[in-house]
């Protein structure tokens, strides 16, 4: 389950409730964050949450990931929906905790089947809704 190169393992939960998020979509989002070197589910976001409360449930001085499920109208009018998958790694954040995540990213990522952006973000302003959007499209 750990992975050799970072020594991280993945919660079997993280894999059930992302199942979820894809297939049934109980979850708007889900923060994942490292402890005792497993990622475990840290949040869960209702389907009725915006993306203003995910980006506002992320530790403004603390690594995560996320995934979000995104919403969108096409140009041709199209409801569709697609799987973000979010590195958020502060300016402010320890540097232990930075490389951490960053080395573990892939390996988590891969546990994931479905993601289908990737955005990674040190700022708020690298995850804005715009940003979000025009990477949906």
């Amino acid at each position: 389950m750990a992975n050799s190169a970072s020594g991280m393992a993945v919660s079997d939960e993280c894999k059930l409730k992302f199942l979820e998020l894809k297939s049934k979509r109980n979850y708007r989002f889900i923060i994942f964050k490292i402890e005792n070197q497993t990622v475990v589910v840290e949040k869960l976001g209702n389907p009725d949450e915006t993306y203003e409360d995910f980006t506002e449930s992320l530790p403004a001085d603390e690594c995560r990931y996320a995934v979000f499920d995104f919403d969108f109208i096409t140009e041709e009018n199209c409801q569709k929906s697609k799987i973000f998958f979010i590195a958020w790694s502060p300016d402010t954040s320890r540097v232990r905790s930075k490389m951490v995540y960053a080395s573990s990213k892939d390996r988590f990522k891969r546990e994931l089947d479905g993601i289908q952006v990737e955005l990674q973000a040190t700022d708020p302003s690298e995850m804005s809704l715009d940003i979000v959007k025009s990477r949906a499209l």
